[in-house]
């Protein structure tokens, strides 16, 4: 069925809601503005019920030990920590400088080191911590990445994503469109992000993450070894400034002091060394997999819950014996 048109003028003016909605973010104080992302927070816990159950399926799934109480704290936590992340993208062209995004950001120096190889290199994360700030930092750490990303429907919407996740030199590669952009990419040598925690319906190869079949996207293991490519699998928590080291000039108890990230490199994979596995595709995926389990596993309320992960599941053997 023919896909309906989209109303430009509600594009647009779903567009001009969102830059003003940005304009006032940029104007408050970070102290307002992060109140008010929790109260959107919690708006979106109680008014959105549906949502709200899917990422409590998941996180009682994922841990199957937790008792209820404490699977709910980790989904309100989750609603809270998305919102002010929102916020923080919002503030982030105008508080991430070259000489002040020390104050907001650590970087893993012996993970970042793996991208500089002289190989093509395959950035996995997935839809945890704030994954646009990763892009962001790298730019003005000078490394330049590309990334793919669906396309945003709303073109005017997409038009202002790109500006902002190209503004420090991150290239956006639309996903299934660009495919001979991206081979092309890695062929020279370039270093491609990819999240890669969304399911990957029927026909995806199936390992396990938090010990259940999820359907899992096989292209990055097939892009490794066919480029031979490093794969880093890493992702930016919200982490504590008190466990890191920091800028003497900055004091924790400023507004802006719930904005510290930390790049967390939980995996580095070379596809050498499965060169004698036949079934290295799988294995591969299993291992990235089961890194960025690792990673949310310490920071369970910055994962995107409410994304259907295990939506699709192995097919039951069907028993051919004869009765």
């Amino acid at each position: 069925m023919a896909k309906k048109p989209r109303s430009r003028a509600a594009d647009y003016a779903t567009y001009l809601a969102v830059r003003v909605a940005v304009a006032v973010i940029q104007m408050l104080t970070a102290r307002v503005a992060y109140r008010c992302a929790d109260a959107f927070a919690w708006l979106l816990y109680t008014l959105i019920p549906a949502r709200r159950r899917v990422a409590l399926e998941n996180v009682r799934a994922a841990f199957p030990e937790l008792d209820p109480d404490r699977a709910d704290r980790i989904v309100r936590a989750m609603f809270r920590h998305f919102t002010r992340a929102l916020v923080e993208l919002a503030m982030m062209p105008r508080k991430l400088r070259p000489h002040t995004w020390r104050k907001y950001f650590v970087a893993n120096e012996t993970g970042m080191t793996q991208v500089y190889a002289n190989r093509p290199a395959i950035l996995v994360g997935g839809h945890f911590g704030n994954w646009e700030m990763a892009g962001f930092v790298m730019g003005l750490l000078g490394l330049r990445t590309h990334a793919i990303a669906r396309p945003l429907d709303n073109p005017y919407l997409e038009r202002f994503a790109l500006w902002f996740r190209q503004g420090t030199g991150q290239t956006i590669i639309a996903k299934n469109d660009d495919f001979d952009r991206l081979t092309a990419l890695m062929g020279a040598g370039g270093r491609v992000g990819i999240l890669a925690d969304q399911d990957a319906g029927p026909r995806g190869p199936f390992v396990a993450f938090f010990g259940r079949p999820a359907s899992t996207h096989k292209a990055i293991a097939l892009l490794a070894i066919q480029y031979d490519a490093v794969i880093v699998v890493g992702g930016v928590p919200r982490v504590r400034r008190a466990d890191y080291p920091q800028r003497p000039d900055f004091d924790p108890a400023r507004d802006m002091a719930p904005m510290f990230y930390a790049l967390k490199v939980a995996d580095v994979i070379d596809p050498r060394d499965f060169a004698a596995d036949p079934n290295a595709v799988v294995a591969i995926t299993q291992r990235f997999t089961t890194g960025l389990e690792q990673l949310i596993r310490a920071h369970p309320e910055q994962y995107f819950w409410v994304h259907k992960r295990w939506k699709h599941q192995p097919k039951a053997k069907s028993d051919k014996r004869a009765a």
